[in-house]
This record gives C-alpha cells, structure tokens and sequence, in this order.
C-alpha cells in the first residue's frame, strides 16, 4: 500500500475499481465485512468510504439494509451529462493557454494507446489511457474546485463497459469516442479554447450518448 493515502481512502479506490470492473453492479448491496476481510482492514474505514461514496451519489444508504449501488434514471443520466459537458468544457478551455508541448505529447500517446487498446480488445487498458488523457489538462487547470466537481459527477458513470457478447459494438463506439480525443487535441493545438469548450459540451458529452455506457 501507498504509505500516503489514508486507509478510507485506499478502501474508497477499492470500492470504486470494483464498480468499473463490473464486480458490484447497480442495485447490489456492498458487503462491508467482505470488504474488510479482503482489505485487511477495520469496519471503520470501510464505513467511512461508503458513507463519502453515499455522498457522492454512487451508493444509496437504505435504512436496515445497508449501502447499495446507486443506479441513475435516464433521466437523471442526461441530467448529469448536461453538467458534465458544460464543467469540463469550461475545465478544457481554462486549461488549454497553460498546457506545453510536454503535455500535448503525452495527450498524443494516450491516444495512440487508446486505439492499441481498442485494437486488441483491451477495454480495461482503454479506460486507464481515457482517464489519463483527460487527467492532463485538468491536472493544469487552475479552478481546483471545478475539476474536483466534475470528477466527483464522473464517478456516477463508472461501471465495466466491456460487453463479451458485443466486442465489435464496444470496439466502433470507442474508435468514435477517440476520435473525438483527437478532435480536442487539434482545438488545443490551435488555443481555440471556444470552439474547444463548445465542442465538449454539444459533442463529447451529448445527452444522446447516454444510450450508450458513458465514457
């Protein structure tokens, strides 16, 4: 373990990698003693990471039953979406004066490894390089408190997109999604921080892509 994170929060990425990865699903109800004996660790931390995930909207406290994953309405999907676009478009478009040729490098190669992913069917490497894309403008972004809203609403999204059953589907609809990353590499290319920040809010995130596993 990392000697700098605290216990809650290393039983907080556990609980969020078991969402992405499909192990606990909407409407499971998380196993707190499992968690522990898995990790380790005392109830009190893991208590403390559902009741922060509880407040971030991914798991829904019932009373006598525990803390279950919080599914969102279509409704709510869009809604979310909505707010997503807009805040990291604005995150992009404040951040894209301050990045360097070093960070336009490293936006190049997660997209180069991105299509490698996509490629060879490796969706859970696509996701860490997707992740890792949009982490280097945030990273420089200077409203601190906008980029932490945004990945808080992110979360809400994660869940394991890789259906078994549908590779080719999975694999036409990341290609789109990375080519849209392309896109925003070109706009930042040009500091047309504008057409950046519109392009991220009526595009990358559209409501209507919340027909498909949001990425």
């Amino acid at each position: 373990m990392n000697n700098y994170l605290s216990l809650k929060d290393h039983v907080y990425n556990y609980i969020v990698d078991q969402i992405n990865n499909g192990k606990l699903i909407a409407g499971s109800k998380v196993n707190e003693s499992a968690i522990s004996e898995s990790l380790k660790v005392s109830r009190t931390p893991v208590r403390e990471a559902l009741i922060q995930l509880s407040s971030e909207g991914l798991l829904e406290n019932i009373p006598r039953k525990g803390f279950l994953i919080k599914s969102l309405t279509k409704e709510e999907a869009k809604e979310t979406y909505f707010i997503i676009g807009a805040l990291d478009g604005l995150a992009a478009s404040l951040a894209a004066p301050l990045l360097t040729d070093k960070h336009m490098k490293e936006m190049e190669f997660y997209i180069q490894s991105m299509d490698l992913a996509i490629n060879t069917g490796n969706f859970l490497m696509y996701h860490k390089m997707q992740e890792a894309f949009h982490g280097v403008y945030l990273a420089v972004c200077p409203n601190k408190s906008l980029v932490n809203l945004l990945l808080q609403l992110e979360k809400r999204f994660l869940k394991n997109f890789a259906d078994p059953n549908q590779v080719e589907l999975t694999k036409k609809r990341l290609l789109q999604t990375n080519n849209e990353h392309r896109k925003m590499f070109e706009l930042f290319s040009k500091g047309d921080s504008a057409e950046l920040e519109r392009f991220m809010k009526e595009v990358h995130w559209n409501i209507d892509k919340t027909e498909v596993i949001p990425l």
